[in-house]
Order: C-alpha cells, then sequence, then structure tokens
C-alpha cells in the first residue's frame, strides 16, 4: 500500500506539507494542493482514519438502534439524527432491532468494543441487561422518542398522556360521548402514558369508559384494521376513535369505510405522530403532530455533549406537540 512517502516523493514536497495539504487544504497554496492531490491518484494512497480515530479513541460512529425500521414514524427523527450528526464529522449506523436479538447485539457491540462512539435508543427496549448500580458504567447513551425513569437516560421526548389528552379532549368537545380507543402494545411505556390521557379527558368530560371500546393491536395498518372491526361491530359502536398512531388510524379509516361506514359522517378518528401519509390519506387524518426531525436533531446534540465530556443531566427533554385538525373528525352523526 503506498504510505504518505511515496506520495511526498511525487508531488516533490515534505510528508508534513502533504499532510498539510490533505488535512488543512487552505494552508497550502493552489499549485502545492494540486501537486499533491495528483500524486494521491497516482500513488493510489487513502489516509488511514480509522488508525488516526483510534488513537484518538474515537471512530466518529453513533450507532443508532431503531425498534422497526420499516415504520415511517422514524424516517424524520433519522433524517434529524443524521444531519446533526453529519453537521459534526460523525457517521450514524442503523441498527433495525425488528425483535431479533441477535442483530441487536452485533449493534451493541460495536459500541463496548469502542467501535462506535455511542448509543442512540429510539425505544425504551435496552438490548441488554443492566442493573441501576451498574448504569454509570455504560458508554454513552441517549434515548429518544420514549420516556423511561427507571433507565436514568438522557431523553428527548413528548408530554404523551397530555398529547392523548388533548387529542380526546378534542373530540369530547365536538360532542361525542362514546369514544373508542386503538392502543398499542400495553407494555410500552408511550401506550400507558396515552392510555392515561385517554381516561383522563373521559373523566373530565363525564364519560363512563366502555371497557370494550379500549382495544389492543400492534402500531401497523392491519392493526387498525383488524380492532376497528371488532369496534365497529358491536351493538353500539362508537362514534369517534382516537388511535395510538397514524399508520393504525389510517388503516382504520380504510376498513371502517369498507364496512359501509362514512368517515367522519359516521365515525370521528384521529391519530398521532403525523406521519406524512396522514395529510394524503381519505379523508386527511387529524392527529397530533410531534416534532419527529427535532426530536432526531436533539437526541444527537445531546450524545455530542456527552461525547465532549460535558455534564448532561439524566431525565427528560420535553418538547411541544400539536393537533392538526384535518377532515377526518367532524361532529357525531344526529341518532
Amino acid at each position: 500500500m503506498a504510505t504518505m512517502k511515496d506520495v511526498a516523493q511525487l508531488a516533490g514536497v515534505s510528508t508534513a506539507t502533504v499532510s498539510r495539504a490533505l488535512m488543512n487544504p487552505e494552508k497550502v497554496s493552489a499549485s502545492t494542493r494540486k501537486r499533491v492531490e495528483d500524486a494521491v491518484l497516482e500513488a493510489g494512497y487513502s489516509p488511514n482514519s480509522l488508525a488516526r480515530n483510534l488513537r484518538r479513541n474515537e471512530s466518529k460512529t453513533i450507532v443508532t438502534m431503531v425498534p422497526d425500521i420499516c415504520d415511517p414514524y422514524f424516517s424524520e427523527i433519522i433524517r434529524g439524527i443524521e444531519d446533526a450528526a453529519m453537521e459534526n464529522g460523525y457517521l450514524v449506523l442503523l441498527g433495525d432491532g425488528a425483535q431479533q436479538s441477535q442483530r441487536e447485539n452485533s449493534f451493541i457491540n460495536l459500541v463496548f468494543t469502542k467501535q462506535a462512539d455511542g448509543l442512540l435508543l429510539l425505544g425504551t427496549d435496552i438490548p441488554f441487561d443492566i442493573s441501576k448500580s451498574e448504569q454509570k458504567n455504560l458508554p454513552p447513551m441517549v434515548m429518544a422518542c420514549e420516556f423511561a425513569p427507571e433507565l436514568e437516560l438522557p431523553t428527548v421526548h413528548i408530554d404523551n398522556l397530555t398529547s392523548a389528552f388533548e387529542a380526546v379532549n378534542y373530540l369530547t368537545q365536538l360532542g361525542h360521548k362514546r369514544i373508542g380507543q386503538i392502543s398499542g402494545p400495553s407494555h410500552a411505556p408511550l401506550c400507558q402514558f396515552r392510555q392515561q390521557g385517554y381516561q383522563q379527558a373521559l373523566r373530565r368530560a363525564g364519560i363512563t369508559m366502555t371497557p370494550s371500546y379500549a382495544i389492543e393491536a400492534d402500531f401497523s395498518f392491519d392493526g387498525g384494521a383488524n380492532a376497528v372491526r371488532t369496534l365497529l361491530t358491536q351493538p353500539e359502536p362508537p362514534t369517534a376513535i382516537f388511535c395510538h398512531n397514524d399508520a393504525m388510524a389510517i388503516g382504520a379509516i380504510q376498513e371502517a369505510k369498507k364496512l359501509g361506514f362514512r368517515v367522519p359522517g359516521d365515525l370521528s378518528v384521529i391519530g398521532f405522530d403525523n406521519i406524512q401519509f396522514a395529510q394524503y390519506c381519505d379523508p386527511p387524518l387529524t392527529t397530533i403532530a410531534q416534532p419527529r426531525y427535532e426530536i432526531g436533531r436533539q437526541a444527537m446534540l445531546m450524545m455530542l455533549e456527552l461525547l465532549k465530556g460535558h455534564d448532561i443531566h439524566s431525565g427528560s427533554r420535553l418538547l411541544d406537540t400539536k393537533l392538526m385538525v384535518r377532515g377526518s373528525t367532524a361532529p357525531p352523526p344526529l341518532r
């Protein structure tokens, strides 16, 4: 393999000049820079950035674990992460958890073996066992999207309880009294918070919660479609449904229309997340908009602060949400 000395001989300059031309090109003349660049191409020289980073005990790489890389919710979050990383000279390695522990462990090992500088988690599932006393010995870690107080990690997220309350409260203000819920998995902390927001909004409106109106499903179009069939085939079906994410809500809308229900004439549907599809479904989806790009960006900036050795206190950094009213919600039908 060609060395920097080979490049220096070809260009007729010192190795120090070659290094300066490659690392700080503005510090050499244009003619010298051109000679060095031509010599690099002729010699086939490639600066060994890996060795350089190892000497500095850094890889300039961050592992980001995504629960499901196919979920459209994560797209803007990942874009925010990558933009902030690139602006600061870092690369992002995406790991798709997808409930495959072997795949997850291969990514986690990169952090523990110093082949990556930090771990960014887009969910509360930590893919390794760790006791509370051992958390101080972990590599740099930041959590985004969800908040798990017991993990004591720096976290960027939203207030899921208040946001869910706002969504369901809006339905009660429209006049709905039979309000169903299609929730995500009950073990997920964000679903627990959204469930509490749903219940609090019903209590605020003086509405007794009907247990059969709450259906648990997975965060998918099919999950919403299957759940809405159960809700709408009840003797007295709900006139409005709060869904824990937009994919569920869009699946529910399409299935409701297949069953002969008009949306929003017979049934109002409200989602959560404001994914790109939400404004283009039929009818456009009323939903809670999360600042997804900013969640990703802030999480990466928090990680970079950790890597600089700054004191980042564990706990939450809350970002605001917004209710986006579109065509999928309306007052209940007159009976």
